[in-house]
């Protein structure tokens, strides 16, 4: 059962609540299976790898975790938005026959 998620990968969101909340960040990749996204910078988590061929090297890594996308927003790029660089909800529109998202705020394409 896959679910609908309102943010794809390169979008630019913030952090609605948790630690994180009110970091901006990328999305670096998006799991709609799971309803789950990861953004940079956000619930950093350390990671034990093992080294897995002669040479290579073992330790703890710092990667990004994947938190839920419903904890996340869009940001409006748009200067002249009255939200510019906080948090927007996201509306469809047909152009051309083709399905966009803008800001429900300025109507700017997102």
């Amino acid at each position: 059962m896959a679910n609908n998620v309102h943010v794809k990968v390169d979008d630019t969101v913030i952090v609605l609540s948790g630690k994180y909340k009110n970091t901006v960040g990328k999305v670096l990749a998006v799991s709609p299976e799971e309803g789950k996204v990861i953004v940079k910078g956000v619930n950093i988590v350390k990671k034990h790898t093992k080294p897995r061929r002669q040479g290579e090297t073992g330790g703890i890594l710092e990667v990004e975790g994947a938190i839920y996308a419903s904890k996340v927003q869009l940001v409006c790029s748009n200067s002249k938005c009255e939200k510019n660089g906080k948090g927007v909800r996201a509306k469809y529109t047909v152009v051309d026959g083709k399905k966009i998202r803008v800001c429900a705020k300025c109507g700017k394409e997102i």
